[in-house]
């Protein structure tokens, strides 16, 4: 039988492969060849440890947990339309130099049109709304 930290490694391996679908406890432990007991085991530890979150779900009829990675894998999605990427003075752009991040205005539009497509991750949308601390 696997050690219990290589079984708990497979299965944040497994638990954050499945992105923001979840993958169902018991088909976690189906896939580790591990009893119900061990598989439900290594999801409290996992979640005790901040690496997943688990939420209750009903399946078939019967209660069961749902997993959910905390984290997820990094992807060159989210910078793959960065004009840096692309850029002529991409050698010559330094913070101390006339060329610079912070007075581009191709950077700055980019940044700008991310916070209009998912404005939740730029901030604290209740601060955005004007309605955090007075």
């Amino acid at each position: 039988m696997p050690k219990r930290n290589d079984l708990e490694q497979k299965a944040l391996h497994f638990v954050m492969n499945t992105g923001s679908a979840g993958v169902l406890q018991s088909d976690l432990w189906r896939e580790l060849g591990a009893s119900s007991r061990e598989g439900s085991r290594i999801a409290i530890k996992l979640e005790e440890k901040g690496l997943i979150r688990r939420e209750k779900e009903l399946q078939d009829g019967r209660w069961t947990y749902r997993l959910f990675p905390k984290r997820v894998p990094a992807s060159i999605d989210s910078i793959v339309d960065c004009p840096c990427l692309l850029c002529q003075d991409n050698a010559r752009c330094d913070p101390t130099t006339p060329i610079s991040p912070t007075n581009c205005p191709k950077l700055t539009d980019w940044i700008l049109s991310l916070g209009k497509e998912n404005p939740a991750p730029l901030g604290d949308s209740t601060l955005a709304q004007g309605l955090g601390p007075r």
